[in-house]
């Protein structure tokens, strides 16, 4: 008598496309995610016993667990196929527990949802892996004992509803950094002088040389009085071409994608928020219904630092480049990337599960998001899979007295792998920029006339604030945060209201700033780059079986909770004294100081509670509706900031971004916090 068997994913769109696969010898249910978690209404983490954590059946989940118990009660076999990561360890082992006595449990991992994939994952299933469990495990132990610990400090502190999370505080301070970088910048002046030149036989066209050195030395001009007498003092010259330089330069196509790469090029490209491509990419993993209401992955997992390519789909790429461009784009080693220190070379990258499969072929089948993020990773890993770019590289020098200019001009020799890929935004703009850059044949003693000196005006800038793009490389590059955590520590620190995004850059609110300075005067191994770093090394470590859990938490605990029970003594009470400004009371006549609540900001009479008055902080915008006598406030959502009147609800006029004139408001400093 054969075995009766059961499949347990999270999603009811992945279970969908596997029981497709597997046919009707299984049961294929879905968990709907994690079924357990910590309790919300208190640590749930045992300091005092190893750091035991408390799970409960997560309150939402208990209709799907009794759901679950009711299918599996006469299965002999459960088959545990959640993803391929610390997660879908974790959630197995919770339905391991709740569902797998008496009964044969195996784990089954796979990185992309095909007939091939799913298959030989069934015919070689595993135990749970406790290394990966345990990981998970102490992150969330981790997060939790110092969410639960700070977060009651900033509500006796500052105000009611806040929070405080070991990863989101850093990405946070990396942002508040980043904005009194701005601050403190002081924007130079600075010339520049292009000589707009052409050859002397007729030749109509021009082309621009800048200049480059005068007296062999870099220029450094510094106001329009010296741009123009040096500009004077070149005309007296003849300009002739005193060298040419010339040479090729090949470019390597780049790695496929990993999942900090394809956030940061779906934001540039697509301008898709961080949010928004794992959600779209998660569609794409777990299946689409093709033809004949085949349900299959396009694309494999999309949780990854790995660059590693499968010999299969590697073969299948080459053979299609082969076929479609010709044996000029086929080189004769396959491309081979390294992966950086740490990666989980388990996994792949992002690719095509099929790369035959071009995106123009399924997009019918596509919503127009799902198309354009299918499209760009097709694109990005068979043109990892192509031959170089070559390029010629003239560089000609040109002489007038005492003074050095240059032009360069760059022509496509042999466009390889950018037939398909390129960084920049598009095409057209890499096409323009090519033709910029083009300039004429020229010989060495050549004289060329000048038509027009150019000179220009430059100020300094200063750093750009972060968007979601940039920010992910930053935390990438710092070490913090994995693959499965970017897109939720973006979405945390705007829901909290300590970043909000204005024009796609991520700008930290006053609140956020003041939670910040607080945090960094009174935990500053918590709020150290460096450290949260080495926490994300050891969680690693954890994975690999090298350290023991307990080790690193009792190295945490000891030094943080010191630091919390200081905190609790010393740190400034925001919400006793608030942030002091020049705006007297109507009522009393005392200063009025800023408080938060949980809707904002707001003034609140120093006096209080003996004087009770308090008021809205408006913009100082009229209300645009036509007749509305309202201004326009702050206002918080669970989607972020957006700005409403004060007339509310007789007036609902709302908008996402203020008016032009009010942006200088963005980059004011706000009170300094004095914490003693």
């Amino acid at each position: 008598m054969s075995k009766k068997s059961v499949v347990i994913v999270e999603s009811p769109a992945k279970s969908k496309t596997i029981n497709k696969i597997l046919g009707s010898g299984y049961m294929v249910v879905s968990s709907m995610g994690h079924i357990m978690d910590l309790p919300k209404s208190r640590m749930g983490v045992d300091v005092k016993n190893n750091f035991e954590p408390e799970y409960i059946v997560i309150p939402s989940r208990r209709k799907y667990l009794a759901k679950l118990k009711k299918e599996t009660k006469n299965k002999d076999v459960i088959y545990l196929a959640a993803d391929p990561d610390r997660e879908g360890e974790a959630i197995s082992w919770h339905l391991k527990n709740q569902l797998g006595r008496k009964k044969e449990v195996f784990r089954v991992t796979f990185d992309e949802i095909t007939e091939s994939a799913v298959k030989r994952a069934f015919d070689n299933p595993h135990a749970i892996n406790m290394n990966l469990v345990n990981a998970q495990q102490t992150r969330r132990v981790l997060d939790r004992i110092v969410g639960y610990s700070i977060s009651p400090l900033l509500w006796r502190k500052v105000t009611r509803g806040l929070s405080a999370g070991r990863v989101q505080s850093i990405a946070v301070r990396i942002i508040v950094n980043r904005e009194n970088e701005i601050r403190k910048f002081i924007q130079q002046e600075y010339w520049e002088i292009e000589a707009l030149l052409r050859k002397e036989e007729g030749e109509r066209r021009s082309f621009t040389a800048k200049l480059d050195k005068i007296n062999g030395v870099n220029p450094e001009i510094k106001s329009e009085e010296e741009a123009v007498r040096i500009t004077e003092d070149i005309k007296k010259n003849k300009f002739v071409v005193s060298n040419i330089k010339e040479g090729t330069k090949k470019k390597s196509p780049l790695p496929p994608y990993t999942t900090s790469k394809m956030q940061q090029d779906a934001f540039n490209k697509l301008h898709f928020p961080v949010q928004k491509t794992m959600r779209i990419a998660q569609q794409l993993y777990e299946g689409v219904e093709l033809y004949n209401k085949e349900s299959i992955g396009l694309i494999t997992y999309m949780r990854t630092d790995s660059v590693r390519v499968s010999n299969d789909a590697q073969k299948a790429a080459r053979e299609y480049i082969l076929n479609e461009y010709g044996e000029k784009y086929y080189p004769a080693k396959p491309n081979v990337y390294r992966s950086k220190k740490g990666a989980q070379e388990a996994h792949e990258c992002i690719r095509p599960t099929i790369p035959l499969r071009n995106p123009d072929s399924i997009k019918k089948f596509l919503n127009a998001d799902q198309f354009k993020l299918y499209e760009l990773i097709w694109k990005r890993f068979l043109s990892s899979q192509m031959s170089q770019a070559l390029y010629a590289v003239t560089t000609v020098e040109i002489g007038a007295g005492i003074y050095l200019f240059k032009a360069s001009g760059t022509t496509v020799v042999f466009d390889g792998f950018t037939v398909l890929y390129t960084e920049a935004d598009n095409h057209k703009d890499e096409e323009r920029r090519k033709d910029d850059w083009k300039i004429p044949l020229l010989k060495v003693r050549e004289e060329l006339v000048l038509m027009k000196l150019l000179p220009s005006r430059h100020f300094t800038k200063p750093p750009a604030r972060y968007s979601d793009a940039t920010l992910v490389k930053a935390l990438e590059e710092e070490g913090i945060g994995r693959p499965s955590t970017y897109a939720p520590i973006i979405s945390t620190v705007v829901a909290r209201h300590y970043v909000k995004r204005i024009k796609g850059y991520l700008h930290p609110t006053e609140l956020g700033e003041i939670i910040n300075n607080l945090l960094v005067t009174h935990f500053p191994t918590i709020m150290d780059i460096g450290f949260t770093a080495k926490m994300e090394r050891e969680l690693d470590d954890i994975e690999d079986g090298k350290i023991d859990r307990l080790d690193v938490l009792k190295s945490f605990y000891g030094s943080f909770i010191h630091n919390v029970d200081e905190a609790k003594t010393h740190m400034k009470s925001i919400k006793r004294e608030g942030v002091k400004t020049d705006k007297i009371c109507e009522l009393c006549g005392k200063p009025m100081i800023i408080k938060w609540g949980r809707r904002g900001k707001f003034l609140s009479c120093s006096d209080f509670p003996k004087c009770k008055f308090a008021k809205s902080i408006t913009t100082g915008i009229k209300c645009p509706n036509p007749g509305c006598e309202g201004e326009l406030i702050e206002r918080r959502s669970t989607r972020g900031t957006f700005y409403g009147c004060t007339k509310y609800p007789n007036c609902k006029y709302t908008t996402r971004s203020l008016p032009k004139e009010d942006d200088k408001s963005e980059s004011e400093k706000p009170p300094e916090l004095n914490n003693g």
